[in-house]
């Protein structure tokens, strides 16, 4: 077991922040909960890690009870780890001081506590850096620092709160590579917070969509993206439109509607019933075809390779986002084929 969470509620003033939650994170999995801010993820964490108490539910780690009804095991006795965003390290110790610290705050001799933070450095690729102080050092530097020491402390759970949230946009992605590649190679149980929807796609093996406390959706990054739950988790994944169309039959988890007064085919949910819905459609589900959907193009941007467009289907309302290889005009009229799409109740 990794981590696992029932039914967690955690009221502040009255209010509650965290509201009912359960999630199992398998062991050695990088879950990510994702959400913006204000929706309790943060709080969440807190409680994982023992530094909140919850007013409800259980939580387990690695198959240990943690906390629940009269039980409460302090943070020091979780063996859990936590990254925060100000990475939280001692500014007068160098980097093997940072390291070798909870090595021995437990007992370990000065001597066996720093051999152990060499190693644990270089699972980092920051031994060169041992000596230096972390005033001294970039941010993703110091995040690997504090990875370490999460390591020394013997953590067999992780715990990221938003730790990439301070970097540029390119070290940030560069940061994403070297999280994911310190997961493969300690295989640490992994719980990230982000409020990122691109951060959280990247790195999750399972992405949990919080909001006002609770979770809206958990699943594999491509089963949020591709077959959301509701219309506000498909609103807060990735890019894409909801479209009112009919569903005149569904089976299978195919459906047959009509959009724009044409009959079409998309993926729908096994519950999916004849009459109004919605349909999601993503950038990739749109293609320029001689015989297609009139539209026409009302904004467009340049990200780098290809355009991003906004298209509004004649007869429908609201506009689609469609990828382009050229600069296209606003106003400009062109014909799309719909290939996929995913449909949601009404």
């Amino acid at each position: 077991m990794g981590i696992l969470i029932e039914g967690v509620v955690k009221r502040f003033g009255g209010a509650a922040v965290v509201d009912g939650v359960s999630l199992e994170a398998p062991e050695g999995a990088f879950t990510v909960v994702v959400g913006p801010s204000g929706c309790g993820k943060s709080t969440l964490l807190r409680l994982i890690a023992g530094l909140e108490r919850p007013e409800e539910g259980r939580i387990a780690l690695g198959g240990r009870p943690v906390s629940g009804p009269g039980l409460h095991v302090p943070p020091e006795a979780r063996q859990v780890g936590v990254v925060f965003q100000s990475y939280a390290l001692w500014p007068h110790m160098s980097v093997l001081g940072n390291v070798a610290f909870p090595g021995e705050s437990a007992g370990m001799g000065r001597a066996a506590a720093r051999e152990a933070a060499e190693a644990h450095l270089r699972a980092v690729s920051l031994e060169a850096y041992a000596a230096r102080k972390p005033a001294e050092l970039s941010g993703g530097q110091r995040q690997r620092v504090a990875l370490a020491r999460c390591l020394a402390q013997g953590a067999r759970t992780i715990l990221m709160d938003e730790p990439l949230a301070n970097l540029d946009p390119h070290l940030r992605a560069a940061m994403e590579e070297e999280l994911a590649d310190f997961h493969r190679r300690t295989g640490a149980t992994t719980l990230f917070i982000t409020h990122d929807q691109r951060e959280a796609m990247a790195l999750a093996d399972r992405i949990a969509v919080m909001e006002a406390g609770r979770f809206l959706q958990v699943g594999a990054p491509e089963e949020v993206y591709e077959r959301p739950a509701s219309a506000r988790v498909a609103a807060f994944i990735g890019k894409g439109a909801l479209l009112p169309c009919t569903v005149e039959a569904a089976s299978g988890g195919r459906a047959a509607i009509r959009l724009a007064g044409r009959a079409l085919e998309a993926a729908c949910a096994a519950s999916a019933r004849p009459g109004p819905a919605r349909l999601l459609v993503r950038p990739e589900s749109l293609s320029v075809a001689e015989e297609g959907m009139p539209a026409r193009i009302v904004s467009a941007a340049y990200r780098g390779g290809h355009w991003e467009a906004m298209a509004a289907l004649d007869d429908v309302e609201g506009a689609a986002p469609i990828l382009l290889p050229r600069r296209p005009a606003v106003g400009e009229r062109l014909s799309l084929r719909l290939s996929g799409g995913w449909v949601l109740p009404e």
